[in-house]
């Protein structure tokens, strides 16, 4: 069965880890001086945080898979929906022991897929995943015109387009 994966960078993991910990009605199952995880099941998601993000937001999405079968689907699927597919292979990452290829969507949002083989007592080193990432970042062509709910430096207060 797979899971969908989230991870958010964040400032404050103390004050995040309370705020998520509300939201979800539970607490991580892992917690380190850097990193939180909750693996929940309603909704079926694999929930991080860390502070060792380039910016504080969505670092990325995932799919969390059970088995090197579901792993194998999952590739499949990759290489139907295009684009380059970056494929890690063995690494350390997150305090967890993981096989992973990474995928952009057309948004240029990084997408992960994995299979957990174990866990680590560190982080890892950040290298295999940096060069996956590193590899799909795109130079910005030019600003993007702002979303409708974004704060707005001229908005008018009495206006709420959402």
């Amino acid at each position: 069965m797979k899971r969908m994966h989230v991870h958010v960078s964040v400032e404050d993991l103390s004050r995040s880890i309370g705020f998520y910990s509300a939201l979800f009605a539970a607490q991580p199952a892992v917690v380190k001086a850097d990193y939180a995880k909750w693996m929940l099941d309603d909704p079926r998601v694999n929930f991080a945080i860390s502070t060792r993000g380039r910016q504080v937001g969505l670092d990325h999405l995932g799919i969390q898979v059970e088995s090197a079968d579901e792993l194998h689907e999952v590739y499949d699927r990759l290489r139907q929906a295009g684009g380059e597919i970056i494929e890690q292979g063995q690494t350390t990452c997150c305090y967890a022991k993981s096989e992973k290829s990474w995928i952009d969507d057309p948004a240029g949002i990084a997408w992960e897929t994995f299979h957990t083989t174990g866990e680590s007592t560190d982080y890892g080193d950040g290298s295999g995943e940096n060069r996956a990432r590193v590899a799909q970042e795109k130079p910005i062509a030019q600003e993007k015109p702002s979303a409708c709910c974004a704060p707005q430096a001229a908005a008018k207060p009495s206006s709420a387009c959402c």
